[in-house]
């Protein structure tokens, strides 16, 4: 006698050893001698035997119309063995019952289990709601598969195409269209920012970084959104001065300029003019919206993203041949450089001269600024600005002289076409602490202190920068800044460019013409623009940085640099010598910091944006001499 059964889901026959009447003992098919409980038995036979009757009930199986079972079956709850002598339309052999209960179980949308070898067929509007699921399910997977093998082929399929962004950068798995892509990546190996590079989804391993960037920050795009233009003032006063700016060639922001003018009684008036966006439109419009989203211009080489639309920058940026609206300081000061004086105003200034770093360093340099150099416009106010610049420098406690460090600057050529991608890529050096970057950064140091402490004695709350302990923060309240060797710093000379200088200069125009200021003392907005702008300044920067480190592997292809010389900085850690690139060479074997490195570069990964190379020689190791306790003396 034989029985067959159930057992972990799964239909099983086998042969009855002994009855117990409550417990059978068994050995099913594979001669394993199990207990069964008779309740658990589904089907008592004689014939054929239990391999015999699985194998010819699932072929019987297969042969059952499952639609027509469903239609023939009526509405109450039934055992299979039941309606297997209904449907035969006499005893059911074994092998025809089986067959029966194996189709009614491989079938659950069509028949609900109620218990061992007992069913109810499914309601039609359950059956067609589970039918129509079945469908979507089965065109999902036809989708799947056409989307996967396109892929698979090169080629983009035009649904994935609309999800680009989302596919790259924060995928849902739970989509078709991803699904796709990753089952595409497993089959051809790639990651999913390779295969959609190949597809041509991404004209570029720029166009990944660089829209990644946007698709986190900018989710809407670049653009700006329409706004309320800018109104320039009325009525300002117009300074009595001839103003000029010193910037890279790229900037179009200009936010300062500088102006010398003779004191009767001797001695000079140095003005510091700060462009004045906060005059052209106030906080709660729709421009300080836009900026108070943005926080900051984003820079990258090549290319940046600024805080406030292009029409607003030309109206308040300091534009040689017309007066623009600005927030002058003066000071007066005796020929011996002594500070005696100082004002603050809001006024318009006449700007004669946008001076550019390219045209004016290889004339006022640390070799000529004091030196028989040759005469060129500007350069008595120059040099009279950097003699200023030296003694702020000291009065700050700070050494004199050049830190003896590199600035490196990136531009790139879109016009050009690489094996990359379009833009091709130049580097240069410039020593940073020239005389034109000190006059600059003291003019500013002082013009960022000296409103810090008007917006403190005058009680109006402002966002300043301040340092203890190596820690940089930013806070609400004036604070040391130990760095810079200033008693606060509220960082004022950018409005065109970062949201808190703009919500400074708001803050100081209040002061100079007594009006209400923007921001209230204990301001929960005022903190809340602060704790943003850390944050996402922050971020900006690292992108900056991120953007730098792709272009140097873009110089590396595009100078087909095979061997490079380095410079150890510590352990395995290097940085190439003509650019600001830094990685790690596993198989350099231990230097000392600061020495001189030949390498080898085996391979760049614009993707992953990493560089491997090969350690090949030491060419010097430094001077005993210049060697510090953190290490080397140099940066």
């Amino acid at each position: 006698m034989f029985v067959l059964y159930e057992e972990d889901g799964a239909f099983k026959a086998g042969t009855i050893l002994a009855d117990n009447e409550a417990t059978l003992q068994i050995e099913n098919t594979h001669g394993k001698r199990v207990k069964l409980k008779r309740a658990h038995v589904l089907l008592e036979f004689r014939e054929p035997g239990p391999g015999e009757l699985l194998k010819r009930a699932e072929a019987g199986a297969d042969e059952l119309d499952i639609e027509f079972l469903w239609e023939v079956c009526g509405d109450e709850e039934f055992a299979f063995a039941d309606f297997a002598a209904e449907y035969q339309g006499h005893s059911p052999t074994a092998v025809e019952s089986a067959a029966l209960l194996l189709r009614l179980h491989a079938s659950p949308i069509w028949f609900h289990r109620k218990g061992k070898g007992r069913f109810r067929k499914a309601p039609a509007d359950i059956l067609q709601a589970a039918l129509a699921g079945l469908e979507k399910k089965r065109q999902q997977a036809a989708a799947i598969e056409h989307m996967r093998s396109e892929l698979v082929g090169g080629r983009l399929p035009a649904e994935l195409a609309a999800l680009l962004p989302q596919a790259l950068y924060r995928p849902d798995r739970n989509r078709a269209e991803i699904k796709a892509l990753e089952a595409a990546c497993v089959d051809t190996g790639l990651s999913a920012a390779r295969l959609l590079l190949k597809c041509g989804a991404l004209a570029s391993s720029y166009d990944f970084h660089y829209n990644r960037f946007l698709f986190e920050h900018f989710p809407e795009g670049p653009a700006f959104p329409p706004f309320e233009p800018a109104t320039l003032p009325d009525g300002l006063p117009r300074a009595e001065v001839a103003a000029f700016s010193i910037d890279d060639a790229s900037t179009t922001e200009i936010d300062d300029a500088f102006s010398v003018s003779p004191r009767a009684e001797g001695g000079w008036r140095i003005g510091i003019h700060i462009a004045a966006p906060a005059l052209g439109f106030a906080r709660g419009s729709g421009l300080d919206a836009i900026a108070r989203r943005r926080l900051s211009t984003v820079y990258m080489p090549g290319n940046k993203i600024t805080m406030l639309p292009d029409e607003v920058v030309q109206t308040f940026t300091l534009a040689a041949g017309r007066d623009c609206p600005a927030v002058s300081l003066y000071l007066d000061i005796t020929p011996g450089l002594a500070i005696v004086g100082e004002e603050s105003r809001v006024e318009s200034v006449p700007i004669v001269a946008n001076l550019r770093h390219h045209d004016i360093e290889p004339l006022f340099n640390d070799d000529t600024v004091h030196g028989e150099g040759p005469d060129f416009p500007w350069k008595r106010e120059l040099t009279l600005l950097w003699d200023l610049a030296t003694v702020m420098e000291a009065g700050r406690g700070k050494a004199a002289g050049n830190e003896d460090r590199i600035d490196f600057g990136f531009s790139v050529d879109w016009m050009q076409d690489t094996a990359d991608g379009p833009g091709r890529v130049s580097i240069g050096r410039r020593l940073r602490g020239s005389p034109m970057d000190k006059l600059v950064a003291e003019m500013m140091i002082y013009a960022n202190m000296t409103w810090g402490k008007l917006l403190d004695s005058a009680g109006i709350p402002g966002l300043y920068r301040a340092q203890g302990g190596g820690k940089v923060r930013m806070t609400t309240v004036a604070a040391p800044h130990e760095g810079l060797g200033v008693d606060c710093y509220a960082w004022s000379s950018s409005p065109l460019r970062r949201y808190v200088d703009l919500v400074n200069q708001w803050q100081i125009v209040s002061v100079l013409q007594g009006g209400a200021p923007a921001f209230a003392p204990r301001s929960a907005d005022l903190m809340a623009a602060l704790r943003d702008f850390e944050l996402t300044y922050a971020e900006y920067a690292e992108f900056q940085r991120g953007m730098e480190r792709y272009w140097c592997l873009r110089w590396l292809r595009q100078h087909s640099r095979g061997e490079v010389e380095a410079t150890v900085l510590r352990e395995n850690v290097v940085r190439l010598t003509e650019i600001p690139l830094v990685f790690r060479v596993p198989s350099m074997p231990l230097q000392i910091p600061g020495s001189r490195v030949k390498l080898c570069v085996e391979r760049t990964d614009l993707l992953d944006v990493e560089v491997d190379a090969r350690f090949v020689r030491t060419l010097s190791e430094p001077d005993p001499e210049t060697i510090t306790e953190s290490g080397f003396g140099f940066a």
